[in-house]
């Protein structure tokens, strides 16, 4: 028994680890197809800044590219930024740049923005974008180190060199926003979407 409507399982167009548990968790049937774009320059062309702006322009073109190969299925794109003020932040090359990250972001608040969209056939059918205000607590030297020789590899793999969900919560103070924003993807909004299209039994 599954909850999901449709004929064939839903696409989700990443492989993002956090993304595929809070569908998996939803109860939601899907497969992850990545989708091969060029991010950056994809973002450097639109000529857009606002970190939304282009969070939601890079989940439509993940969805968009993906749906265009597979006819007839619901696609799901997805992207984040995380702003400082007006500094853009991308995944942490190595352990010098995550520490260089975390002494930027440590005591301040910072911005994840969130978008999520649905296309289906080559067409858009949905977007959105939330936003989650995080607190970070001021760290010392020291406390970047530790946290950097117990994440290990795991700090390149997110932008801002931290999972809220893993080792990452111990560096704030406070947030501001929804989990699901957090980790990704906006799922309330993506729910009620699939919902309004009788894709969803509950």
């Amino acid at each position: 028994m599954t909850i999901w409507r449709a004929k064939d399982p839903l696409i989700l167009a990443s492989q993002s680890r956090a993304r595929k548990m809070l569908l998996a968790n939803a109860g939601i049937e899907f497969e992850a197809l990545p989708a091969d774009i060029d991010e950056r320059a994809i973002q450097e062309n639109s000529g857009l800044s606002a970190p939304a702006d282009i969070a939601s322009l890079l989940a439509r073109e993940k969805a968009l590219f993906v749906s265009r190969q597979h006819e007839g299925r619901f696609v799901v794109g997805a992207d984040q930024t995380l702003a400082l003020g007006d500094r853009l932040f991308s995944k942490p090359t190595g352990r010098d740049h995550a520490a260089e990250q975390l002494r930027a972001l440590a005591g301040r608040v910072h911005e994840l923005h969130s978008a999520v969209a649905v296309a289906h056939d080559g067409k858009m059918l949905f977007a959105d974008t939330n936003v989650a205000r995080m607190s970070m607590r001021p760290l010392r030297e020291g406390n970047i180190n530790a946290y950097l020789d117990q994440a290990g590899e795991a700090v390149t793999s997110s932008v801002g060199a931290y999972q809220l969900e893993g080792l990452g919560v111990h560096l704030f103070e406070r947030i501001d926003g929804d989990h699901f924003t957090i980790l990704g993807l906006p799922l309330f909004s993506l729910l009620a979407f699939l919902r309004g299209e009788n894709l969803l039994a509950i």
